[in-house]
């Protein structure tokens, strides 16, 4: 298997199955039809136990039939088996006639209840009420209606109800080993989980400041004292009711308890809010991080009196608690009129509006390049803001864009959609429900956009008073007021465009000493020059102003602004624009900070810079009319060997034992980034994936094939990790037509291998499979290399189908080619999917041999990554087998080595594994331990990882699974 790159799986040899419901299609499900007994009897379960018959309390004897009840009621309307009843009664090894020791207790059961209620089938015996009659099963269902809530408000009021009907400890007074291991404790986080999510709502609405919610937290940190999750909130509560020295007073507490008892340091979380109690700061939110995406504002914003005003009633139409619908402003108007920097700026002022956070997205739909932003990109991008987890992004552009509804519902946000192209690139990004505020800026009217609600705001050039504004911002109102006449002229030079008048007050504001008339002599020449008459169209008037600016840099700053128009956008890190320049990053660092000074480029980062789409096409016509052609395909070639090489670099580190690929040498003058660390390498692939998208649209159209073919190699491990799937299959057909225009069949077939991998993504085995059969083709007799890898990635296909022998079969065929090539590092991991694949088809002594192995050779070589997941292939097999001290110390082993890599998934399915086998071998308080730890892992990752790790954990030990604590959260809401 392979760690980096299996979806959900990353670094866990366990299987995908499906856990088993409370009534599957098999099941003998009974349906209360007019029976007034069974709508009359009510079981209380959620602490001591309660039974009812028609309102009247219902006395049990002691003892087993207690047990019984409790057990059936678990499980209405189903058929519980024999076993499973004496299981729960008399534990692992019941006395004497299970089955008629169970008779005789449904005997005694049915002489206290109706008769009727308690129904024998052939293979065991059903109570026939519903779910509602259940008190624990009424309050799983609220939860879930919770989490699907359409509003926090309405979440909150389900948590309240369900939380009610919690009365203590389940199954107090109810005998019962099974009960109390496996089904109470999950009950018990169900519980836990739901208060803990009421207490974020009460302080996220505002009704957790008082001291009752400190008292109420207080209560459960004693109730439950190695429950972290509780103290980190008992620490909020605290802070928000002004009492942080009693919050740092309870951290010492929690700190020194699991210091004394379990050996262990305070969560990440807890210790992030200590830090923040020190410095003063308020503490993070509990599960997640309010996306605050707005750029940054300008300085000296001006004029725009009436569009604000506008902006502002639109705002007022927000109720109380929320507005009636989604408010949409369309704010539309040529380029370089201020769409942009109006939206901005209006957006930062009323950003405390919007408490749930602010979104961002450039839609780039005027990019130079001609590539707008698609929709999915757009999806993508908003999604992972809101800290969805690739696993969970949906396959289909509709399905995706009913994930953000959903995160959206009842949540009070801003979006801001800049340059959209049309209105069918804004729709799937339009929330569905009240609460959020969404502004699009567009050169075009987006007449749909309007025609579903939007408020159209029109921006028109500025008018004379707003124009002397913005240089009075820039300039001081003394230097503007002392020559009226230049300053009146300065702005119809600019035509009042508001790009045009910042760049001449950049200008103004570099030489101090300078009058303005000069500058309006200067921009009067520069008109007379090209041709022009005052009072042309605004794209003129602001080429004007544009030539005049260029024509006042030195030599080798106009050179890189030239170079710029080669760059494909939207963005750009020092690193590509001395490559650009052919020129060491220290000495270009000062060229672009005299383009920043000269507002033709903006600095958005530290070092990394953005041009607006109107002087990026003017720098594209001048390398054009300035530099030669050879002077233009170097300073791009250059620019690709940027990009490429520094990709290749990062992919290496994010998955070093990959297959070998090599480059050509980078063209003299190339600058790469400084990689050294997984983490430096994935930062640098989320900044820069839209531009390596961009630079791989540019080198097709300039005949760089081979750039393709490398760029979307480098690109599949980055894209794979973070569900780019759609990206990742759009890079990888980019890659096969280039290889095919260049007849390199190799190309070709590593395209196809890794299309392959796409479609899996997607759920698409059989087209998967027809890529990763054409790729062997491709490769034939003469690549085995080439044949290993593909036989690789196609047993990892056959896994994820759960076809076990087909992944078992291309897995020996993967070990058979890179053991004939020599390769070592593809030996080692074909060695442990082998194993691996024996193990699930139940062949354990062969999975063992082989995992021994493969050991062996990835400690040899250092394959840190899979020797963990070989560690833990071999403790399932030994947990298959029985032997839990062997699985034991086989966890341990992987789980040091998932901690030395910072694997946080392959940790906690590795501690829930743990668990298992102490679970199995009678040591329940560790295995506990183990299961807590897993849980706090997972808690705040990926609402779904919790849910799979106990998937995997049913097939050892369903009685495992259900006592593994998880906590079940709406995605992405929790």
């Amino acid at each position: 298997m392979l760690p980096a790159l299996q979806p959900g799986l990353s670094t866990s040899c366990q299987s995908h199955v499906t856990l088993p419901t409370s009534a599957s299609a098999s099941d003998e499900v009974i349906q209360a039809t007019g029976g007034e007994p069974a709508k009359a009897l009510t079981v209380g379960l959620l602490g001591p136990l309660l039974v009812s018959m028609a309102g009247r309390p219902v006395e049990l004897p002691a003892g087993r039939v207690r047990t019984l009840l409790a057990v059936l009621a678990m499980s209405p309307g189903l058929t519980v088996s024999a076993d499973r009843l004496a299981t729960a009664l008399w534990g692992e090894d019941p006395p004497g006639d299970a089955r008629a020791n169970v008779r005789t207790n449904v005997r005694r059961l049915r002489r206290v209840l109706d008769a009727g209620l308690v129904e024998t089938r052939r293979s065991g015996y059903v109570l026939g009420i519903g779910a509602d009659q259940v008190d624990a099963l009424r309050m799983v269902r609220l939860l879930e209606e919770a989490a699907a809530a359409p509003d926090r408000a309405a979440e909150r009021a389900r948590l309240v109800e369900a939380l009610a009907l919690w009365r203590g400890t389940p199954f107090d007074g109810v005998r019962s080993d099974w009960l109390e291991q496996t089904v109470s404790p999950w009950l018990q986080e169900r519980y836990l989980a739901g208060l803990e999510r009421r207490v974020d709502l009460d302080m996220d609405l505002g009704l957790g400041r008082g001291h009752d919610l400190v008292a109420e937290l207080d209560e459960l940190a004693t109730r439950f004292p190695l429950r972290e999750s509780l103290w980190a909130r008992l620490l909020r509560a605290l802070e928000r009711a002004g009492r942080p020295a009693e919050a740092l007073q309870r951290y010492e507490t929690i700190r020194a308890r699991l210091a004394e008892e379990l050996g262990t340091d305070p969560s990440p979380e807890l210790q992030r809010l200590y830090a923040d109690l020190l410095a003063g700061g308020a503490p993070a939110p509990a599960h997640r991080v309010l996306p605050r995406q707005l750029p940054s504002t300008v300085d000296g914003f001006a004029g725009r009196d009436a569009e604000l005003k506008a902006l502002d009633g639109l705002l007022s139409q927000q109720g109380e608690p929320g507005p009636r619908a989604v408010l949409v402003a369309a704010i539309t108007g040529t380029a370089g009129i201020g769409k942009t920097t109006l939206a901005v700026h209006w957006s930062h002022r009323v950003a405390d509006r919007f408490p749930d956070g602010q979104l961002y997205v450039n839609l780039r739909g005027f990019d130079p390049s001609g590539r707008a932003l698609e929709p999915a990109e757009a999806l993508s991008g908003l999604l992972d803001a809101l800290q969805v987890a690739p696993q969970q992004l949906p396959a289909s552009l509709a399905a995706q864009a009913g994930l953000y509804r959903s995160l959206l519902a009842g949540k009070r946000m801003l979006v801001l959609l800049d340059n959209a192209r049309d209105a069918d690139q804004v729709e799937p990004l339009l929330p569905g429900t009240p609460g959020c505020l969404v502004l699009v800026t567009s050169r075009n009217e987006l007449a749909g956009v309007v025609a579903r609600g939007a408020q159209p705001i029109s921006l028109d050039v500025l008018a004379h008073d707003e124009g002397r504004q913005l240089l009075a911002s820039r300039l001081g109102h003394d230097r503007v007021s002392a020559e009226p006449e230049a300053t009146d002229e300065i702005i119809d030079r600019c035509a009042g465009l508001p790009l045009a008048l910042t760049i001449v007050a950049a200008r103004a504001a570099t030489y101090p000493a300078s009058s303005l008339s000069a500058f309006a002599r200067q921009l009067r020449d520069v008109r007379a020059s090209l041709g022009m008459l005052a009072g042309g169209d605004t794209a003129a008037d602001a080429r004007a102003v544009f030539s005049w600016s260029y024509r006042l840099l030195k030599p080798p700053v106009a050179r890189l602004f030239r170079l710029v128009g080669l760059h494909p956008g939207p963005h750009m890190a020092t690193g590509a624009a001395a490559s650009l320049a052919g020129m060491p990053v220290l000495q270009v660092r000062p060229l672009l900070a005299d383009l920043v000074r000269a507002h033709l480029l903006v600095e958005q980062t530290p070092d990394r810079y953005a041009c607006h789409d109107l002087l990026r096409a003017y720098a594209a016509e001048l390398t054009r009319a300035h530099d030669d052609g050879s002077v233009r395909r170097a300073a791009l070639h250059r620019l690709l060997d940027h990009y490429l090489h520094t990709a290749h670099a990062a992919a290496r580190l994010l998955y070093p034992h990959g297959e070998t690929i090599t480059l050509t040498a980078p063209q003299p003058g190339v600058s790469t980034a400084d990689l050294t660390q997984p983490d430096q390498a994935m930062a640098w692939f989320i900044a820069e994936h839209p531009v390596l998208l961009a630079a791989m649209e540019q080198a097709a159209s300039s005949g760089f094939d081979r750039h393709i073919c490398h760029l979307a190699g480098a690109l599949f491990v980055f894209q794979h990790r973070r569900g780019h799937w759609h990206d990742l299959a759009a890079t990888q057909q980019a890659a096969l037509d280039a290889a095919r225009r260049q007849g390199d069949r190799i190309e070709q077939a590593r395209a196809h291998r890794n299309l392959g991998f796409a479609d899996a993504d997607f759920g698409r085995y059989e087209d998967a499979h027809l890529h990763l059969g054409r790729a062997l083709e491709l490769y034939g007799a003469g690549d085995p290399a080439g044949q290993a890898w593909t036989h690789h990635h196609r047993d990892l296909v056959y896994a994820m189908q759960g076809r076990d022998a087909d992944a078992l079969d291309a897995a020996q065929q993967a070990l058979e080619l890179f053991s004939t090539v020599g390769d070592r590092v593809g030996q080692a991991m074909a060695l442990t999917d082998v194993g691996w694949y024996h193990g699930r088809l139940g062949n354990h002594q062969q999975a063992l041999a082989f995992c021994r192995q493969a050991l062996a050779l990835h400690q040899e070589l250092d394959n840190r990554a899979y020797q963990a997941h070989t560690w833990s292939c071999l403790g399932d097999t030994y947990q298959r087998l029985g032997n839990q001290p062997q699985a034991i110390d086989c966890y341990r082993h992987a789980l040091e080595l998932f901690r030395e890599l910072g694997d946080r998934y392959g940790q906690a399915s590795t501690l829930a594994h743990l668990g298992a086998s102490h679970y199995a071998a009678s040591d329940s308080d560790a295995a506990r331990q183990a299961w807590r730890r897993a849980w706090e892992l997972l808690d705040g990752v990926d609402p779904s990882a919790a849910d799979q790790i106990r998937t995997q954990l049913h097939q050892f030990d369903a009685s495992a699974a259900a006592a593994f604590p998880v906590r079940l959260e709406a995605a992405g809401l929790g």
